[in-house]
């Protein structure tokens, strides 16, 4: 008799992506057939089908038992029909997936659909050779300019010049190399920091194609007239990038304004060009990649055009609009366009017209009446909700993308680009909070290794130190001192001293929360990023009912076994600060009056639920209540002053009889648990 696995298959609705609540073509595969020791690419996985309309995902559910060789060869069997839906995938892919959390069985990238598309092409290799030589032209002369300055001695204080050089390079070899260029401008782990200064203002504005051009794919993705759809339809471009352009038309069915944003003609043969080219390099360079620089060439490739042949499907960007929208339905303070899915393709995107004003223009802001105070504590409270909550992050809100909408609102345009976290490495991101508060660095270096920053295995031990040094000098006396430039230019350093690889969806991360900090210091210079962002999570902790998120509130509140009231209190003012904050903004006014009801914004911080929680801790966590009593007895006194200035800062954001009723409703289940954890700690002692 053999052990197998036995299986179940069973669908049921979840939710669509990253947006809050399912939708009804939405199914999920609770379990696929797998052996007992499944390999790492199929250790629970969801699998995430951005091509189809259904969303498919798949769950390993091990379980031992007896059966056949028969049985045994029935189960293979359902393995090799299940495995038949994956396309083609290498090493590299199935390690980018593992690390996100995520498999992705219909991806409109691979090394395998990039050479097929390639080399099936008319002229293929003539376009290939020719393309092959200027590249290797253009880089070849680069880098033996390097070279010579090495020899010669002079290769430090050339630096500026051949930064700037390889700008003006990268944009001259296209659209590729531009996109490329703008990664490596958030990869210390890949070049050095004076370079990546100089790619970071690497632009990809390029001269918009010709109008007719433009109108021509718009009318073969409607299947109709332009004059059809469109009453009228700007004469010239409103924005143009490499891979499209934008122009202001109106509807003629609603006269509504939109936005038409179009597909540069024949950019993805060029795409997929440069992407096989790319990766053959990568499978030439690997080795040394990852012996001399520690970290695998072919790996940055595919996560470099999985991102890059995203933002060519505008079907995929409508979806992001759409995941948008469904996460802030409910707040007043974020306007997300919407978007026409019937009157978009794959080459054009269809979307409300946003009138706003760009956060280039401060004193325009101003003249509006725009609150800047406000406008900015509703910015990064919306990108921490986009990171820690929802896991679908906004990847390029540069200048152009936001803007302040004249009621207060912020406005994001543009989606290609988005930057996707899995539940777990949410969680971990917390983790990793928590572990700066508490100033706990070893289990900061193991949040690293956990998000994939460092391989499984490595040292930390070199590393807490330095982790220690750059967040102390970067908090220097306060919250006042910190900025995200300043930490990111020695994390930079420690990067370029370490094995660590910087994740390319957390490379958008950091790419992101700088440039939103670089508005928030061009609105308002003396702006301090932490002062806003403390309260968020300060409010996320004390409120959010998610079980992981009540396990990080109790790391914040004891430290070495004791309980923290300053922490407490602190959290509680912090919170406070956030709710006044985000109430007062005229948009959550105006939406109040025409809605009758406080959507996301409540007028107090309502911490109804958290006291109830904490109640039936106390009374069925003995570990828990013994530390609470040891706090309120430290030093042989009765701590009851801490525990009225608590009180004092909670009493009126609580309604007490509510409180009393929640608790008295669930008391015979505390009674029950608190009688189970009883029963289970005399058997144990047995």
């Amino acid at each position: 008799m053999e052990s197998i696995c036995t299986t179940s298959f069973s669908l049921y609705t979840v939710p669509h992506r990253h947006s809050k609540k399912p939708r009804a073509n939405t199914m999920l595969l609770t379990s696929i057939p797998c052996s007992c020791s499944p390999s790492p690419s199929f250790q629970s996985l969801p699998i995430r089908r951005r091509s189809a309309k259904k969303l498919l995902r798949t769950r390993i559910s091990c379980s031992a038992t007896t059966g056949s060789a028969a049985s045994n060869g029935a189960v293979l069997s359902s393995v090799k029909d299940v495995l038949q839906l994956r396309k083609p995938s290498n090493s590299a892919l199935e390690q980018l997936d593992i690390e996100r959390g995520v498999c992705i069985p219909f991806r409109k990238y691979s090394p395998e659909t990039v050479r097929n598309k390639v080399l099936e092409s008319r002229g293929a290799i003539l376009s290939l050779m020719l393309r092959g030589v200027e590249i290797v032209w253009s880089l070849g002369f680069y880098w033996s300019t390097l070279a010579y300055d090495f020899l010669v001695g002079r290769d430090e204080e050339v630096v500026p010049y051949r930064a700037r050089q390889l700008r003006n390079l990268l944009c001259n070899l296209g659209p590729s190399f531009i996109k490329a260029g703008q990664v490596l401008a958030n990869r210390p782990d890949i070049i050095r920091e004076d370079y990546m200064n100089e790619l970071c203002i690497l632009q990809d504005d390029v001269p918009p194609f010709p109008n007719q051009t433009a109108f021509n794919i718009i009318e073969e993705e409607l299947g109709q007239p332009l004059e059809a759809v469109f009453s009228r339809i700007s004469s010239g471009t409103i924005a143009a990038a490499s891979l499209g352009q934008v122009y202001r038309a109106t509807l003629r069915s609603t006269g509504e304004d939109v936005a038409i944003k179009v597909q540069r003609p024949g950019i993805e043969p060029i795409i997929y060009r440069d992407l096989f080219l790319f990766r053959t390099l990568a499978s030439f360079l690997n080795g040394i990649s990852i012996q001399k620089l520690g970290c695998n060439a072919e790996l940055i490739v595919d996560e470099f055009g999985e991102k890059l042949l995203e933002e060519l499907d505008y079907t995929l960007e409508a979806r992001n609009l759409e995941d948008f929208i469904e996460n802030f339905k409910d707040d007043p303070t974020v306007k997300i366009p919407r978007v026409y899915k019937q009157l978009s393709g794959p080459r054009v995107l269809v979307m409300e017209w946003i009138d706003g004003i760009r956060c280039t223009n401060p004193q325009a802001i101003k003249d509006a009446g725009i609150d800047i105070d406000g406008f900015l504590t509703i910015g990064v409270s919306a990108a921490l909700r986009q990171l820690l909550e929802f896991g679908l992050f906004h990847g390029d809100p540069h200048p152009g993308n936001i803007f302040a909408m004249r009621d207060g609102r912020i406005a994001y345009v543009d989606f290609g680009n988005v930057a996707v976290l899995s539940q777990q490495n949410k969680q971990i991101l917390i983790d990793a909070v928590v572990h700066a508060v508490n100033e706990d660095y070893a289990e900061m270096a193991n949040d690293f290794t956990r998000l994939g920053f460092l391989s499984p295995g490595t040292d930390v031990t070199p590393i807490i130190p330095a982790l220690e040094a750059i967040w102390q000098n970067s908090l220097g006396k306060g919250l006042s001192d910190f900025n995200f430039r300043s930490v990111t230019g020695k994390f930079n350093q420690l990067v370029y001293n370490y094995p660590i690889r910087i994740p390319e969806r957390f490379s958008l991360v950091i790419r992101s929360l700088l440039t939103q900090e670089g508005i928030c210091f061009t609105l308002k210079p003396d702006f301090k990023f932490l002062e806003v962002a403390y309260p968020y999570v300060a409010k996320r902790l004390l409120t959010d009912p998610n079980p992981a998120l009540r396990e990080r509130l109790i790391q914040v509140l004891f430290k070495d076994g004791l309980f923290q009231w300053k922490r407490l209190e602190n959290l509680i003012i912090l919170a406070k600060e956030n709710v006044a904050k985000m109430s007062s903004n005229p948009a959550v006014q105006v939406k109040r009056m025409q809605t009758q009801r406080d959507l996301k914004f409540e007028r107090k911080l309502d911490l109804t639920d958290t006291i109830k929680d904490g109640a039936r801790l106390f009374i069925v966590d003995e570990g828990i209540r013994r530390q609470l009593l040891l706090a309120l007895t430290e030093d042989s006194k009765l701590h009851v002053e801490e525990l009225v200035d608590v009180y004092r800062l909670v009493e009126d954001q609580i309604d007490l009889p509510s409180v009393a009723v929640e608790v008295a409703r669930d008391f015979p289940t505390v009674v029950r648990d608190l009688l189970l954890s009883w029963s289970d700690s005399v058997l144990s002692d047995r």
